[in-house]
């Protein structure tokens, strides 16, 4: 059996950046993680260590990673501790302002960043893996950094939430113009979408999922 990281490894995997899985640490740090099979080296200069997707799971299920347990089924779990998390609709309104807006900002481009390194042909117009394997937070992202405004306890807006279907999210939205606008932008984003309409309610959703090619 595999000897579980040490709790050094650990913070370093924890510390990784929260979109791109970007690692620091000293060089045989980062050695002794690629040899574990949880970090990689970009073969492009200037070579920076990334999470794997088993790095990305060791990352999420560890006990030190602490924080509010989402009260809606399929919503992301907010950051507590400075973290940047996406907002998937239904959370406190939390920070705004031009604060928040860079916040998104540079999380969406380390993701189209992560695209670019971790798709085979480089390509930054199509959802890498760490988006297929986070479907609700990375359609929110995309949703948050176009502008779209997530719902809150006192605003109506977008929610994304996980379905029952492995590869595709559903994505709410307060009438046809704004459901219409969030399907436009996630498909810019890679992504493919298309309205359904909820057989209890009648009312009308997205089911989007990550484009392939």
């Amino acid at each position: 059996m595999t000897r579980p990281p040490t709790a050094a490894q650990r913070r370093l995997v924890d510390t990784a950046d929260p979109v791109t899985g970007r690692l620091k640490g000293t060089p045989a740090q980062l050695a002794a993680l690629v040899r574990r099979g949880l970090a990689f080296r970009h073969p492009r200069p200037p070579h920076d260590h990334f999470l794997t997707p088993a790095g990305h799971r060791l990352r999420e299920s560890a006990p030190e990673r602490t924080g509010p347990v989402p009260a809606t089924a399929g919503a992301a779990p907010a950051a507590a501790d400075g973290v940047f998390a996406a907002r998937v609709g239904g959370e406190d309104a939390g920070p705004a302002g031009p604060g928040r807006l860079r916040e998104v900002r540079g999380a969406w481009q380390g993701l189209l960043e992560l695209r670019r390194m971790t798709n085979p042909d480089g390509a930054a117009d199509r959802p890498c893996d760490w988006e297929r394997s986070h479907l609700v937070r990375a359609a929110a992202l995309a949703l948050e950094a176009a502008g779209h405004r997530p719902a809150d306890p006192e605003t109506d807006g977008y929610r994304v939430r996980a379905t029952p279907q492995p590869d595709a999210v559903a994505v709410h939205a307060p009438d046809a113009g704004a459901l219409r606008a969030a399907a436009d932008t996630l498909e810019r984003a890679g992504w493919q979408a298309g309205e359904y309409t909820e057989p209890r309610t009648r009312a009308r959703y997205l089911l989007a999922s990550p484009r392939r090619v």
